[in-house]
């Protein structure tokens, strides 16, 4: 393998098998969280935006679905964060697998596409091998982390909800990245939801957010991809975001959102304290760093595209009826 750019043969699953053994899920809203990458004031956030739903009389299930590690290279951080989301309902990115279960050769696990600068990909390479130092001292941890699937399909609001953190071929895949909507991924988006019989994705990983929704035969199938909850996704906004699934809609403003067979679908912001958080980064992460290079910018100002980026198809009028392969 070359590290950062291919992943372990355990990452690999049979899409057939994602919704083979699907669990039920009371209430009335989900928030899935990926990519919280060891931020502890996006956590306090989006605590809070649960409470406010609660105040509403609204049941909220909390799901994390990988990459709640990253920036916490600390003692102290790592306990922190890893005993607050275990408490929820959770399943394994790569970072999250690679501080369970190393692979020699993996590096952090991502499986970088070409497009992707060779300096980004030896950046992570050096934050995992830092994070996995800290790990090695939390083993109590990483056995509770070594426990975690790689998936879970859920069943909520009569409809299946198949949470995953990279594409429904891989722990790390990018088939759901923000640039394979642009380039065009129908054919395999109408095999992936017939092999699962999903009704929603759910997918993080890749680091910018999508919403898509397309008919799969004559069956209304949607795509949310949050992006990041614990840094910036959109230009010059440094908020996380979130993917939330409820029976209402959200007590705060969604950057994107849409209605699906009675379920509310969208991407819930999450305004934490930029400044306070940025104050511990730059003491874990000094100028200069592997995080500080590749991610201090983004956490600032954010990324290039804007809410209008987010929703694919551009509008219903044009939305995708994917069919079954000839």
């Amino acid at each position: 393998m070359t590290e950062g750019r291919s992943c372990p043969l355990a990452y690999r699953y049979d899409p057939a098998s994602l919704c083979a053994e699907p669990q039920q899920v009371a209430g009335d809203v989900l928030y899935v969280i990926g990519g919280l990458y060891g931020n502890p004031l996006a956590l306090d956030e989006i605590e809070q935006l649960a409470r406010a739903e609660e105040r509403q009389g609204r049941r909220v299930t909390l799901v994390f679905n990988g990459d709640f590690n990253w920036f916490n290279a600390t003692d102290g951080l790592f306990r922190e964060i890893n005993n607050r989301v275990l408490e929820h309902t959770v399943s394994l990115g790569n970072v999250d697998y690679e501080l369970a279960n190393p692979n020699d050769g993996a590096g952090c696990g991502c499986a970088y596409p070409d497009f992707v600068d060779e300096g980004v990909v030896a950046r992570s390479n050096a934050i995992m091998e830092r994070l996995q130092g800290v790990a090695g001292e939390h083993s109590d941890i990483q056995a509770r982390l070594s426990l975690l699937p790689r998936y879970r399909c859920l069943i909520f609001g009569g409809l299946k909800v198949l949470v995953i953190h990279g594409d429904p071929e891989s722990l790390a895949g990018w088939g759901l990245a923000h640039e394979s909507f642009v380039a065009g991924n129908e054919a395999k988006l109408t095999e992936w939801f017939l092999a699962s019989g999903a009704d929603v994705i759910v997918s993080t990983h890749t680091c910018l957010p999508v919403l898509w929704s397309g008919m799969v035969n004559e069956r209304r199938c949607v795509v949310a991809n949050n992006g990041a909850a614990g840094m910036g996704n959109l230009r010059q906004d440094p908020r996380g975001l979130i993917t939330r699934i409820g029976l209402a809609s959200p007590v705060a403003e969604p950057v994107a959102g849409l209605e699906r067979q009675g379920l509310n679908v969208s991407l819930l912001p999450v305004d934490y304290d930029v400044d306070a958080w940025l104050t511990q980064f730059d003491r874990l992460w000094p100028a200069g760093s592997a995080a500080a290079v590749s991610y201090r910018d983004r956490i600032v100002g954010g990324t290039s595209i804007t809410a209008d980026d987010i929703t694919l198809p551009r509008s219903e009028e044009h939305t995708s009826e994917l069919q079954s392969p000839a």
